[in-house]
C-alpha cells in the first residue's frame, strides 16, 4: 500500500560565518539571506564585540522577518556566526534554533552545525549518566558537551579535535570564541563547507553563493577532517583524523545546493545539466516539449532538451512568493503548498506531449499532483523523466528522510510507482551517471544503494525492520496501489 500522505525533502540547513569586518552581522545576514534554500523555519546570528562579549538574536520564520535594522544594529563586532535551519529529526522546537551559545568561566563559545550525528544518542545517554543536562533536542548540544572546558583560548583546539573525534556522521561546523572562529567538516565529507575572504578578513559559508553576496572571494573548501582556525594571525589549519574519505552527499548536487554554487570545484548548475543530457542518452523519449520542475530541476531539463533537440518549455509556472514546499512547518500546509507554489501554463502545455523532468521522488504525492495538474491543463502525454537513481533508503546524514515507510521507492517497482503518479511513463537516471556528471569517484549514494559509508549506531533498528526494497511483484488490483 502506497501512502500519499507526502512531505518531500526536508533541507539540511545552513552555516555561515564572518570574521575581521566592520559591521559583521549585516554581512552575516545578507550572507544568510542566499542560504535561505537551506532552512526556513528558523534563523540566528550571534556576534562577538571587541570585549569578547557576545550578542545573540534569533527566532523562527525566514532571514527576512527575524531580523531587521534595530536588531542588526544590537549585534556589534566584527566576528559572527549565522545559521538557517530546517530540523533534521521530527522534533524540535524555539530552543533548537542555532547558533547556540554557551558560557562558561574558561571562557564562552557559540557554535552552528549542519548535519546529523549518527551515535548522538549513545553520546547523550554516556553524558547525561556523567552528569551533563541537555537544553535541547539539537545534535549540536553535543559539542558543548563534548568540548572539555580546562585549557586555555589558545589550546582549545585540541579540545575541539578531541570531541570531533568521539562523534560520528556528519558536520559542517562554525565554533566562535572571544577572538576567533573555527571552521571544522566531519572526516567523511557528507557536507560542503567553504573558505572566502573578505576584505581583510574571511567569510565560512556552507555555499560558495553566500560570497557572491557579502563580496567575498573564494579561497579553498574546508577539507574532511580539518579544523581551519581563523585569528588575527590569518588561518591556520589542523586535521583531527587521519581517516579521510570524500563522500559528498549527492543531493547537494541534484537537488539542496543552490546553481550558482560550486561544491568541491564541480558547479552545480553543470552538474544537474549534464545529468540531463545523460538521462536524454539513457531513456530517450518521443514528445513535443521538455518542462522542467522548478526550480531544482531545471538545469536537468535544459540538459535534456539540448540533447534531445526538442524545445524546453515554460509549463509549470511557480510563484515567487511561496517557499520551498518541503520546508512548510505542518503537513496541511505542505499539501495545500504544492498548488500555491506551482500552477501549469495551460497555453503551453494544452494537446501536448510533455516529458516532465525532475530531480527526485521521495515520497511520490506531489509528483502525482503535478501529472494531475498538467493533465487538466491539457496535455496529452506526461512522461516522468528523474535525473537521479530511484530514492529507496533512508538517509542518517541530514536529510529528514529517516525511515523506510516514508519512502515510495523503498519496496515499490518503477512500474507501481509510475502508476501511482499517473504518469505515461517513468524512467530514472542511472547512479554511474552521477559520477560521470561530477567528474567524481567519490560520492555518497547511499539513498539510492543503501551502501552507508558509516555505522549506523541506534538507526540500525530501523534498517534491520525492513527486508529491503527489492522488485516485487505487481499488483493486480489496482487499489493495492
Amino acid at each position: 500500500m502506497i501512502d500519499t500522505g507526502d512531505r518531500s525533502l526536508h533541507e539540511e540547513c545552513g552555516v555561515l560565518a564572518v570574521y575581521g569586518v566592520p559591521e559583521a552581522a549585516q554581512l552575516a545576514y545578507y550572507g544568510l539571506h542566499s542560504l535561505q534554500h537551506r532552512g526556513q523555519q528558523g534563523c540566528g546570528i550571534v556576534t562577538a564585540d571587541s570585549s569578547g562579549e557576545m550578542h545573540l538574536h534569533k527566532g523562527r520564520g525566514l532571514v527576512s522577518e527575524v531580523f531587521d535594522g534595530a536588531s542588526l544594529a544590537a549585534l556589534p563586532g566584527s566576528m559572527a556566526i549565522g545559521h538557517v535551519r530546517y530540523p533534521t529529526t521530527q522534533v524540535g522546537g524555539p530552543e533548537n534554533i542555532q547558533p547556540f551559545v554557551f558560557k562558561h568561566s574558561a571562557g564562552n563559545f557559540a557554535l552552528a552545525h549542519n548535519g546529523n550525528i549518527i551515535n548522538s544518542e549513545e553520546l547523550r545517554t554516556s553524558l547525561e549518566r556523567h552528569g551533563s543536562l541537555f537544553q535541547t533536542t539539537s545534535d549540536s548540544e553535543l559539542f558543548a558537551h563534548l568540548i572539555k572546558k580546562d585549557r586555555s583560548e589558545d589550546h582549545r583546539i585540541y579540545n575541539i579535535m578531541e570531541a570531533l573525534n568521539m562523534v560520528e556522521g556528519a558536520f559542517s561546523m562554525v565554533i566562535m570564541t572571544a577572538g576567533r572562529i573555527y571552521a571544522c567538516r566531519d572526516k567523511y565529507g557528507f557536507h560542503p563547507l567553504s573558505i572566502g575572504r573578505l576584505g581583510g578578513g574571511y567569510a565560512v559559508a556552507s555555499e560558495t553563493c553566500a560570497f557572491d553576496a557579502i563580496g567575498a572571494e573564494f579561497l579553498r573548501d574546508v577539507e574532511p577532517g580539518e579544523v581551519v582556525t581563523i585569528d588575527s594571525r590569518g588561518l591556520r589549519s589542523m586535521h583531527y583524523s587521519a581517516f579521510k574519505r570524500h563522500d559528498m552527499c549527492v543531493m547537494e548536487y541534484i537537488y539542496f545546493a543552490r546553481p550558482d554554487s560550486d561544491i568541491e570545484g564541480c558547479n552545480v548548475h553543470v552538474f544537474r545539466k549534464k545529468t540531463g543530457k545523460l538521462l536524454y542518452q539513457e531513456h530517450p523519449v518521443e514528445a513535443d516539449m521538455v518542462v522542467g520542475v522548478p526550480d531544482s530541476s531545471l538545469s536537468a531539463a535544459m540538459g535534456y532538451a539540448e540533447a534531445a533537440g526538442l524545445p524546453y518549455e515554460m509549463g509549470l509556472l511557480k510563484s515567487k512568493y511561496v517557499g520551498r514546499t518541503f520546508i512548510q512547518p505542518t503537513q496541511t500546509l505542505r499539501d495545500k503548498g504544492v498548488r500555491m507554489k506551482l500552477s501549469p501554463v495551460r497555453s503551453v502545455v494544452s494537446g501536448k506531449r510533455i516529458i516532465l523532468i525532475d530531480d527526485s521522488i521521495v515520497r511520490g504525492t506531489t509528483s502525482r499532483r503535478i501529472v494531475a495538474m498538467l493533465r487538466e491543463a491539457g496535455a496529452t502525454e506526461v512522461h516522468v523523466c528523474i535525473a537521479s537513481p530511484k530514492y529507496a533508503f533512508p538517509c542518517y546524514y541530514g536529510v529528514d528522510t529517516g525511515t523506510y515507510d516514508e519512502l515510495i521507492g523503498a519496496g515499490h517497482s518503477v512500474e507501481q510507482i509510475r502508476a501511482f503518479i499517473g504518469a505515461d511513463s517513468l524512467y530514472f537516471l542511472s547512479k554511474e551517471a552521477l559520477f560521470s556528471a561530477s567528474g567524481r569517484s567519490e560520492l555518497c549514494t547511499a539513498c539510492f544503494t543503501g551502501c552507508y559509508p558509516t555505522d549506523l549506531y541506534a538507526y540500525r533498528r530501523d534498517r534491520d525492520q525492513f527486508a529491503g526494497p527489492g522488485e516485487p511483484e505487481e499488483p493486480t488490483d489496482p487499489s493495492q496501489i
